[in-house]
């Protein structure tokens, strides 16, 4: 089945990991055989398995974080640094893209014409991909987000792991900046989506609060299941259902197994069914299959030690499909689950018009 992840950190997997994810997985384990860091010959995502997996569309990010005085979240000393590494990433996706590996999609018709293209050719169409930032650190100012909107950004989260020049994120609590703020107003007039995935608590009830554009969760959990702040709360859900948000089930183990502690707990009782669990949660809350979607974040800094058991490559995503048929849910409810939600949302937030 076709399906659209709705985030993948593939830029910073090719230059911060020095991987060449046009290779497979198993070569570039191979190549990694004997790394002592996290992650390494343990890889779960490259081009092929996305290809395999049925991915037509990812939401790819650019990330460059700034550290900010007094955090202990390790990041770029400046402004100016975090942008031109973001670029750099940019240009990654760029040069693939020129090689025909990778297309930047950048609005409705060529949303469009690409899964036409899919339908038509899927193994010589491009991979698809939406131009993400996940923390806002990269854009110096806000007066710059018409550059970056220029360079085929169309989705930003405000912060990732502690405090951004934006936002509070993971870790740290607090409600946004003034120039948080007035980056919210930018992204809004230029057309942007606001991601608030890793946004703390108060940074989230307010961003949704003053924003006025589309909003969506990339890659977020429910804390009814699994506390702590990098989770979404009932009461958060309710307001993105609001907003006709949609929120894409991650798929780090740590944000699956309660009690998750760090170098110590094992994957061993989390599986794609767990996952699942989380999907449904939105479901069950949200009273319909309309919100929910798919984020993995399989290649977010870590491997197989660290994602569900079952999931050997990104390719084993699609076992999801056959995990919501089995607890019930309608083939339409599970189209709308693997990508439909997410097509509904860019559709909306790029033609103003939305499917029912």
């Amino acid at each position: 089945m076709l399906l659209i992840d709705g985030h993948l950190d593939l830029a910073m997997n090719a230059l911060n990991w020095n991987r060449d994810l046009r290779k497979s997985v198993a070569e570039t384990r191979e190549d990694e055989a004997g790394m002592a860091q996290k992650g390494r010959a343990a890889g779960t995502t490259a081009y092929p398995e996305m290809r395999a997996g049925e991915i037509a569309i990812s939401l790819a990010t650019v990330l460059a974080r700034v550290q900010q005085p007094g955090s202990d979240v390790t990041g770029y000393r400046t402004h100016e640094i975090a942008y031109g590494q973001a670029q750099g990433q940019l240009a990654y996706y760029r040069e693939l893209e020129r090689q025909g590996v990778l297309r930047m999609l950048r609005d409705w018709p060529a949303v469009e014409a690409h899964l036409a293209q899919w339908k038509s050719d899927p193994q010589d169409t491009p991979l698809g991909f939406v131009l993400c930032m996940e923390g806002a650190d990269p854009i110096v100012e806000p007066c710059q987000v018409d550059s970056w909107w220029n360079d085929g950004l169309r989705i930003v989260s405000l912060a990732h792991y502690g405090p951004s020049a934006y936002a509070k994120g993971t870790g740290v609590t607090g409600p946004l900046t003034p120039e948080g703020r007035t980056l919210l107003v930018e992204m809004e007039r230029a057309g942007m989506i606001l991601d608030v995935t890793h946004l703390s608590d108060e940074s989230f009830y307010e961003a949704v609060d003053l924003f006025g554009g589309t909003i969506l969760a990339s890659h977020s959990n429910c804390r009814a299941l699994v506390d702590g702040d990098r989770q979404l709360t009932d009461d958060m859900l309710k307001l993105l259902f609001a907003r006709d948000a949609v929120v894409g089930a991650v798929m780090d183990a740590w944000m699956l197994e309660p009690g998750w502690i760090k170098s110590e707990t094992t994957n061993e009782r989390v599986s794609l069914d767990t996952v699942v669990d989380h999907i449904d949660h939105v479901c069950q809350l949200a009273g319909s299959a309309r919100h929910a979607a798919i984020g993995t974040d399989l290649d977010g800094g870590y491997g197989t030690e660290q994602c569900p058991n079952d999931v050997d490559t990104i390719t084993d995503v699609q076992t999801i499909a056959d995990l919501l048929a089995r607890r019930g849910y309608a083939s339409t409810d599970i189209e709308a689950i693997m990508h439909g939600n997410w097509l509904r949302l860019l559709r909306r937030a790029w033609t103003g018009t939305s499917s029912s």
